[in-house]
């Protein structure tokens, strides 16, 4: 049998699968895992039931198993899915934002304004429900982030101005948070539970409290991908390029604190998710913006739902609140982080 020519079999040789296959492929893959962990989440709990009776809660009946699985496990599960897709989107957008991959959403004082309008709401004006303060949360993380945007120059901030004003901001509340909670034990004894960070509290009602800024957040930090990726070639590159940098700079600020703002608001401050997330879909989907933000809002998710799922496991029959689980996971992953970066410029 003759032997067909190199050029011939070239042409007839499978071609290699592009970048953009892989990363399509991931990205099928990432929400794979993540209806995996959802499903995780509704099925395993603090209350051990076995798979018939998550089921039978679920679809058959609104008694015992409805109440304990549908009414706080999917609840606290769509929650989860919601603020972990908000944190993430908002750290990968700050980080673009920033030029700086060990950002998250507390380096612009975010975190720390809805924790002090808490506080504030809680010792002053005497609410003590999450549905009650849920609103003074978000409107303290919006009045950070303009603070922030305007301290750092309005129209003419800079990452630099933007991340030294956030720090500024974040030191100075916190300093007035610690104070506040120290004269008032009723304040510390309620803030002690909600500053951790946690589901436990989900609700429908706080879900459709929330729900409408972590959605219109979401779309605008997706549509901001082609702009962030042009100012991350530089100022004068992007605009060259056609990008409006001031718009982008404003319109990025306003999804962060959105997203950030409303996760904060329902499930308390919760840190390194929208650090660890974006920093790790960034090693293996590139710089590109357009993959790295649907990434993130995907991978995200499976970080707090994950951990959620941990601290509901190792305490039983109490539970390990979120926060203190993804502090714990986060702790080491940024000293990584941290360190791999340092090597780098060395």
């Amino acid at each position: 049998m003759v032997d067909s020519p190199p050029e011939q079999r070239a042409e007839t040789a499978p071609a290699p699968p592009t970048r953009r296959a892989i990363r399509a492929f991931g990205l099928v893959l990432a929400v794979a895992i993540l209806v995996l962990v959802a499903l995780a989440s509704i099925a395993i709990g603090a209350k051990e039931l076995s798979l018939g009776q998550v089921w039978h809660g679920l679809f058959e009946d609104s008694g015992t198993y409805g109440d304990v699985v549908v009414a706080e496990r999917l609840s606290r599960t769509v929650l989860g899915l919601l603020a972990g897709a908000a944190l993430g989107l908002a750290g990968a957008v700050l980080q673009a934002l920033t030029r700086n991959p060990l950002a998250d959403p507390g380096l612009l004082g975010i975190n720390a304004g809805a924790s002090a309008a808490v506080v504030t709401a809680i010792t002053f004006l005497g609410i003590t429900s999450l549905s009650g303060y849920v609103w003074f949360a978000f409107l303290g993380a919006a009045a950070v982030g303009a603070l922030v945007w305007f301290l750092g120059g309005s129209r003419g901030a800079t990452p630099v101005r933007l991340a030294l004003a956030g720090t500024a901001l974040s030191a100075a509340l916190y300093g007035y948070l610690q104070a506040v909670m120290i004269m008032d034990d009723a304040a510390l004894g309620k803030m002690r539970f909600w500053t951790v960070g946690s589901l436990s509290s989900a609700s429908d009602s706080i879900i459709r409290q929330v729900v409408p800024f972590l959605l219109a957040g979401m779309v605008l930090a997706l549509a901001l991908s082609r702009p962030l990726n042009a100012m991350a070639m530089g100022d004068d590159t992007a605009k060259a390029l056609g990008a409006n940098l001031n718009r982008t700079r404003a319109l990025s600020m306003l999804a962060a604190t959105v997203l950030c703002g409303a996760a904060t608001a329902a499930c308390g401050p919760i840190v390194f998710v929208g650090l660890m997330v974006p920093h790790v879909v960034r090693s293996f989907t590139g710089p590109d913006l357009r993959w790295i933000l649907p990434y993130a809002a995907i991978l995200s998710p499976v970080l707090l739902l994950g951990a959620d799922v941990i601290g509901r496991i190792v305490a039983r029959p109490a539970e390990l609140q979120v926060g203190i689980v993804t502090a714990i996971l986060g702790g080491p992953v940024f000293i990584y982080l941290v360190r791999r970066r340092r090597t780098a410029q060395l």
